[in-house]
């Protein structure tokens, strides 16, 4: 069941403000994956969660400040509009579901991600750093994109005596 719109409208309107575009069904996820074959794209999946709000939210709006942009930048909201969540993370396929979330493609294909696990606990301008340096290798004409899907390299902070395999799920 979707969160009430009235509670996740200040939410959206962080994003939509900066002039990222809305896909709230599968149909306009589709469309937006056609136009995503050719150049760069950022696909955040938003979430009503306190990351979000703190972190990958302004994480954006910092690194739209950088001179290398995507070509296009689109969201859908976890937890609100399922379908099109759904059929970004269908895309996605072999990531891990997560919200929040950032992908950067390529020619239709994710070449760097930012999952809840490099963002939570992160200050908005690391994240925003991390973004940069994927924008500047990604989006700049004729910059090359290694094979593979590239993330941050964050360590991975657990607590003493938590075997390594453990992956938080907050």
């Amino acid at each position: 069941m979707p969160y009430p719109e009235a509670l996740v409208r200040p939410m959206r309107e962080e994003l939509t403000r900066l002039g990222v575009r809305e896909l709230t069904d599968a149909q306009a996820v589709e469309a937006f994956l056609d136009e995503a074959q050719e150049g760069t794209s950022l696909v955040i999946v938003n979430s009503v969660c306190g990351c979000a709000a703190a972190m990958a939210r302004p994480a954006v709006a910092m690194a739209m400040q950088f001179e290398a942009q995507p070509d296009r930048y689109v969201t859908v909201f976890a937890g609100q509009d399922l379908e099109a969540t759904a059929a970004a993370r269908d895309y996605l396929a072999g990531i891990p579901p997560s919200s929040p979330f950032m992908a950067l493609l390529k020619d239709g294909d994710p070449v760097f991600v930012l999952e809840r696990r490099h963002i939570e606990g992160r200050p908005a301008g690391a994240i925003a750093s991390d973004l940069v340096r994927a924008y500047a290798r990604y989006c700049v004409p004729g910059s090359g994109a290694p094979a593979g899907v590239q993330e941050p390299d964050v360590p991975a902070a657990r607590p003493e005596g938590v075997p390594s395999t453990f992956r938080s799920i907050l």
